[in-house]
């Protein structure tokens, strides 16, 4: 070996072992409980974290590891999901009730340990039972490993903005009513940026969040939607969006005036000052693509301020200039920004596919049996509401995990034979015979062999309706190949496929009735969901579970359960 090769191979190893040292881990205690809280005139108790709503934003590196204890002091069950951590090797502390753990019951704790590895950028944290969400979320920041930078200037300040979606109610009785009719939820009453309504709304004004902002600087904006039930539209007043970055994944800088994020996603943004000083609304308002279907139409606001804006004369008006958000169902500006994603290089695109699935993704009808009563019966013609992906409704376990029964192959909690194409070929898009809106309601999961290369074509369909649904895989990134309307033609679409720099995400626009193609390798084993993000049709069954077996090698290999995992 050369004098330089040797050099070369130990300053790698310094470098590594330098990133070993800088790597911290944050100890963090998360108190789930019951708390008073004040919106829209009226008080209404809802669980939260740390009494906080949103709660407590987590600020780490990328290496670090976090340690979180969660104690549950609340009368509902509940489990925190680290929504986009990839939890290599660690899917105990994925979250998702009754997939990766049994919930924290009331007076209980678990506390979860994973690392932050390759990731940058933002992600957030939620419940993960019931509806508990809509109050119990917050933002996961994770910057470059110390002494690295971002791939673009660092921005003089940064913020957060978490959309959220408020009820006058308590969200679990929300959920329950609907579940015992068999109708669709009650719509929200507000959307919330920071857990405020913004000055639209009544007894709302003297909270609106107000962003700070020095004229000229870049500030970098770190939006989430955390809202239970819809995508969003989010605007600033006359001002650009330099879009950086989604699902703590760079991306190729695009300038856009709008941003559209199903629940789940996020994205960095830089916003430069260079407006006359002034306050402008930053605002949110749904994008709702599901035709006659009741949604909340209502507009959160918060402010961006220049420090130096002129205070209104005696008399004068100080309401800030308001953006021009689209129309509710504008579905080709929802488009034009979804596929405006890139990577910022050549991506290492899974080719040679081992795996090929076709999985349609969409709503259903349930017939009620002979002799309910109506007030069970309350969808259309007298049914109930479900959703499915090929023609299977999925229903969670109630005795184990699916991760517990599979680590110790206890039988009779799921079976492996999900189906890798819909049963029954149709017009996906067009008019569905009657006769396929009732799905298969079952705990049926699909197994893969670690390493191998799977590719996913997302169908969205016309079964009761359309709409847009956003598709979120756990424990993986993948890359979005393409997507398009109606139904997907392999002799067609193929050769719309972006195999140099697709974008890497964690959560998919499914576009409303038409498709999207996904790929991943399967690399870290465990049991992992993937479910639409809009929690009432993960609640009628639009979902399915991948188990993923170990690797050969230790570090590919799942690793023990932790000794405080809570039973059902």
């Amino acid at each position: 070996m050369t004098m330089g090769r040797t050099l070369t191979r130990l300053l790698l190893l310094f470098s590594c072992l330098v990133s070993l040292a800088n790597a911290k881990t944050h100890y963090h205690d998360f108190v789930v409980q019951e708390t008073k809280v004040t919106r829209l005139c009226k008080t209404q108790t809802v669980m939260t974290v740390n009494g906080q709503l949103p709660g407590p934003t987590l600020e780490v590196n990328n290496g670090d590891s976090l340690v979180i204890n969660v104690v549950n002091r609340a009368k509902d069950n509940v489990t925190i999901h680290w929504h986009g951590v990839r939890q290599i090797t660690t899917a105990w502390a994925d979250g998702p009730e009754f997939v990766t753990q049994c919930p924290i019951k009331p007076g209980g704790s678990y506390t979860y340990r994973f690392t932050i590895s390759g990731q940058e950028g933002t992600l957030w944290w939620h419940a993960h039972s019931s509806w508990v969400r809509a109050t119990v979320y917050g933002a996961l920041v994770i910057r470059p490993k110390e002494g690295d930078s971002y791939p673009f200037p660092k921005p003089k300040r940064e913020s957060v903005v978490v959309l959220g979606e408020w009820w006058n109610a308590n969200p679990l009785d929300v959920i329950r009513q609907a579940m015992r009719t068999g109708g669709g939820p009650n719509t929200s009453d507000a959307f919330t940026i920071n857990g405020q309504p913004g000055d639209l709304y009544n007894c709302s004004k003297k909270d609106t969040v107000i962003v700070p902002v020095d004229s000229g600087e870049t500030i970098l904006m770190r939006v989430i939607n955390a809202a239970l039930n819809q995508q969003l539209f989010y605007k600033i007043a006359n001002h650009q969006f330099t879009v950086v970055g989604a699902d703590a994944s760079y991306v190729k800088p695009f300038t856009t005036s709008v941003l559209m994020l199903g629940p789940g996603q996020t994205t960095d943004v830089l916003i430069k000052a260079d407006q006359p000083p002034a306050r402008y609304y930053i605002a949110g308002r749904a994008y709702a693509s599901a035709q006659g279907v009741p949604f909340d139409n209502t507009t959160t606001t918060a402010i961006l301020e220049y420090k130096t804006a002129p205070c209104p004369a005696k008399g004068g008006s100080s309401n800030p200039v308001m953006p021009s958000l689209p129309a509710y169902n504008d579905t080709a500006t929802a488009t034009t920004f979804s596929t405006s994603f890139r990577s910022p290089k050549k991506a290492n695109v899974p080719t040679d596919i081992d795996v090929n699935m076709f999985i349609t993704a969409g709503l259903g009808l349930l017939q009620c049996p002979q002799g309910a009563p109506a007030s069970t019966c309350q969808a259309p013609n007298r049914t109930r509401f479900t959703a499915s992906m090929n023609n299977v409704s999925f229903v969670l376990p109630s005795n184990f995990s699916i991760l517990q029964a599979h680590h110790l192959g206890v039988p009779g909690v799921f079976t492996t034979d999900f189906p890798a194409n819909p049963p029954v070929t149709f017009d996906y898009t067009g008019n569905v015979p009657r006769s396929l809106w009732q799905p298969i309601r079952s705990t049926k999961v699909y197994k893969l062999k670690y390493g191998e290369k799977v590719q996913i074509v997302l169908q969205g369909t016309n079964i009761s309706t359309a709409e847009n649904h956003p598709i979120h895989l756990h424990g993986y990134d993948f890359y979005i190949l393409a997507e398009g309307f109606g139904n997907y033609n392999p002799a067609t679409d193929t050769s719309k496929f972006n195999l140099v720099d697709p974008p890497l995400r964690n959560t998919a626009s499914l576009p409303v009735g038409g498709w999207a193609v996904i790929r991943f390798v399967a690399d870290n084993p465990g049991t992992w969901i993937m479910h639409c993000h809009l929690d009432v049709h993960i609640g009628w069954g639009l979902a399915t579970v991948f188990i993923v077996d170990d690797g050969p090698e230790l570090s590919q290999k799942l690793q023990k359960p932790p000794a405080d995992l809570p039973v059902c």
